[in-house]
């Protein structure tokens, strides 16, 4: 489920390396990367897209998860009080969510060079989202909070769960369907007060600053994830599938008319890449769709979302990779 708000992080001695000021959230640059690969692998399927764009994609998606565990674990050891500070904030503390779902993603990369190495990626994943969500929901319940930090990211930890199912029918386990409906029961069930919470805080309170308003984009997470965690589970798209897909359809264009107005209100931000993987996971849900009910209206949906999603990684690699090669990476956070 998708990166993120990561500027809200309370101020912490700076480590003596820009990597002090690297947000976990550039971890949704994975997510988004990945998703985007998967899409394009179901397209080569649903459509005869070439086979190598869904490869490279995930290529792609792979090397980034290394350089940035690698510089994230460098950040963890030289000044390990900014990852405490950036955990125990209400907002970024949410975004340690994506590293655990990259890693439940990966495997659709890994499973094409080790099957060993895509089973032990989900099964670090599963674990330390799991783990994440339970550390969450107990901060929940035991810390007071403001309506107005009930925010997009707030989906990630516990909704997040949706992306434990997704890569477990490539692992060629047997024994982890209860594991696969643990994941979507606990996504599914969470997905319904935190969207009622943030609609209410939408409605209600002020604006998002304009560095958040990407993250409005994780609101489809619950049904494009959802739709697929819950096709992955089941086997089959029935009522319940279809209609998380139509709930998604419903909400892309609302969400992508704010994406729209971005460019106009606030530079480019790693927060930005929040529109990254619910963006990729509709076009994953809308291929799938595709697959089931063939016809032009469906495969001209699929092809629309997954060129819309396409479009907008590929400017927010383009964005990211200018900012970090002039030395820009704190002011992009």
């Amino acid at each position: 489920m998708q990166a993120f708000e990561t500027a809200a992080v309370p101020a912490a001695a700076p480590a003596p390396t820009t990597l002090a000021y690297l947000p976990v959230g550039m971890f949704g640059s994975v997510m988004g990367l990945t998703g985007l690969s998967i899409a394009w692998r179901l397209a080569h399927g649903v459509l005869g897209a070439p086979a190598w764009i869904g490869q490279a994609i995930g290529i792609a998606a792979l090397a980034a998860f290394v350089v940035l565990a690698i510089a994230y674990g460098v950040k963890a050891v030289s000044g390990f009080s900014a990852v405490r500070a950036e955990f125990a904030n209400p907002i970024a503390g949410n975004l340690f969510g994506t590293p655990m779902i990259s890693l439940l993603l990966m495997p659709f990369v890994l499973a094409d060079f080790s099957l060993a190495l895509a089973r032990l990626s989900w099964v670090i994943g599963a674990v330390g989202m799991t783990l994440l969500a339970w550390a969450i929901v107990i901060r929940w319940i035991s810390v007071r909070h403001t309506p107005t930090q009930v925010t997009p990211p707030w989906i990630v930890p516990v909704v997040g769960m949706l992306d434990v199912p997704l890569a477990v029918p490539l692992l060629q386990w047997d024994g982890l369907h209860g594991v696969m409906l643990f994941g979507l029961a606990v996504g599914l069930f969470f997905a319904l007060p935190l969207l009622a919470m943030l609609l209410s805080r939408l409605i209600m309170e002020d604006p998002l600053p304009a560095p958040l308003q990407p993250s409005l984009l994780i609101i489809l997470a619950p049904f494009s994830v959802g739709f697929s965690a819950y096709v992955a589970t089941s086997g089959h798209i029935d009522g319940f599938a279809q209609g998380l897909y139509m709930i998604m359809l419903f909400l892309l264009p609302v969400l992508l008319g704010r994406l729209r107005h971005l460019p106009h209100c606030s530079p480019f931000k790693v927060s930005w890449w929040s529109a990254s993987f619910p963006l990729a996971a509709s076009a994953v849900a809308a291929m799938r769709y595709a697959a089931f009910d063939q016809g032009a209206v469906t495969e001209g949906l699929a092809i629309l979302i997954l060129a819309i999603a396409s479009l907008v990684i590929a400017a927010f690699v383009v964005q990211t990779l200018v900012g970090v090669s002039k030395g820009k990476l704190r002011e992009l956070s």
